[in-house]
């Protein structure tokens, strides 16, 4: 990948440290992808709604860590749909090997370099 692409990662608070090693595993030098995370590192008191809509639209694409939180993150969802209403490219990966959740509308695939690098190649 010759370009280091922006990418929005939607994940349900308690699956922040699944993020956290989403974004470690392009540190290493191995790692055949890049991007630059510009998932919410922490919760906004007001307006959170417009920084996160400004932060997804100036993404390639949007990663969505998919597991049993899912459903009940409200602010996920949110992401979601911010990013289909902004017409961003959207690949959920699973964020948990045991965990196969579905989040409806969001094409879901096992996390790997292949699938991330893929995605991120394809923007």
């Amino acid at each position: 990948m010759s370009d280091e692409k922006v990418i929005f990662v939607a994940f349900a608070i308690e699956d922040e440290r699944q993020r956290d090693f989403l974004k470690g595993q392009t540190l290493s030098p191995r790692a055949p992808y890049s991007f630059i995370d510009m998932s919410v590192k922490e919760a906004y008191e007001n307006d959170w709604e417009e920084k996160v809509r400004t932060r997804i639209r100036r993404s390639h694409g949007v990663v969505v860590l998919v597991s049993e939180n899912s459903a009940d993150s409200a602010g996920q969802k949110w992401e979601i749909q911010c990013a289909k209403d902004e017409g961003k490219p959207i690949l959920g990966i699973w964020a948990y090997s045991s965990d196969r959740s579905e989040i409806s509308g969001v094409n879901t695939v096992p996390w790997s370099d292949k699938n991330i690098t893929d995605f991120i190649d394809s923007l």
